[in-house]
């Protein structure tokens, strides 16, 4: 049987489960917290959209700045390892030949693998950057598509516990939905995670649950405390 393992390298995938997450757990914080103080439903609203797209742009911007910084530093590593191999072949091809070995192979079939793989240029660049330097050249992560995918993620996340206080006032029964909404949709993230990880469904779903239910619960007790003046 051949197993098929999914691209985890771009950053795309990893970006768009923390990015839903994140957008549930901040903007259900944000929207329970100002609802905590009574603020009426305009100020909610602003303060969720507030919420939604602050956060998209800042995720955006962050996810596409770190992947852009370590992919510059990746590339440069590459260079460095290029340069290498046009000014001193014999002593990577050598350098080669010792990983192998230490790897189990025989010297003299460590010595025909390192000599197949040296006589072509980018392979021998893939090859040395993957043994000495652990990265795949064709898979320096998408920094664009990222951020992209960040944006949009983290947007559908924050406007799921904002949806209800579109078009009403902030009321008990609007707060209740805004919950059930959030809660549904962070056991539908959790559940879709365990599918990557192999960790049980229930597990991930409640451990999903359990962390924007303690940041709502959290910032709706410090909202409520604190209150708001409306006059």
């Amino acid at each position: 049987m051949v197993h098929s393992h999914r691209d985890l390298t771009g950053g795309a995938l990893r970006a768009a489960i923390f990015g839903v997450s994140d957008g549930l757990v901040s903007n259900v914080s944000l929207v329970l917290g100002t609802s905590g103080a009574h603020p009426g439903g305009g100020f909610v609203r602003l303060a969720g959209l507030a919420g939604l797209f602050g956060g998209s742009f800042s995720m955006a911007a962050g996810e596409y700045v770190s992947m852009r910084g370590q992919r510059e530093v990746l590339e440069r590593e590459l260079d460095i390892e290029r340069t290498e191999l046009a000014d001193r072949p014999a002593a990577e091809q050598s350098e080669l030949e010792h990983i192998y070995v230490r790897r189990g192979l025989q010297p003299d079939i460590a010595r025909q693998v390192a000599s197949e793989l040296m006589s072509d240029p980018e392979m021998a660049l893939a090859t040395h950057a993957r043994e000495e330097l652990g990265i795949d050249p064709h898979a320096l992560g998408a920094p664009v598509k990222a951020a992209v995918t960040s944006f949009v993620t983290f947007g559908l996340g924050a406007l799921v516990p904002l949806l209800p206080f579109l078009g009403a006032s902030s009321s008990s029964s609007t707060i209740l939905i805004s919950i059930a909404l959030t809660a549904a949709a962070a056991i539908g993230v959790g559940a879709a995670l365990s599918a990557l990880t192999n960790r049980p469904r229930w597990y991930s779903a409640l451990r999903s649950l359990g962390i924007c239910a303690a940041a709502g619960a959290l910032t709706y007790g410090i909202g409520s405390l604190i209150g708001v003046s409306t006059g």
